[in-house]
């Protein structure tokens, strides 16, 4: 692939990305992602599993 197509495809892509931002639905949905898996990972990290606390052996 050329740089020129490369930069083409580039632009292409940067273009779709700017209309993406301004969609407020797309952004609204992007929040709820990222929210989510933000959500997931602390409870994760906190033992939780399936809304109540992981059962183990405790120390």
């Amino acid at each position: 692939m050329t740089s020129e197509a490369r930069h083409d495809i580039d632009s292409d892509r940067l273009e779709e990305l700017r209309a993406m931002v301004h969609d407020e639905r797309y952004m609204a949905g992007a929040i709820l992602r990222l929210a989510y898996v933000l959500s997931d990972e602390i409870m994760d990290g906190i033992g939780v599993s399936n809304g109540g606390w992981k059962q183990g052996n405790k120390a």
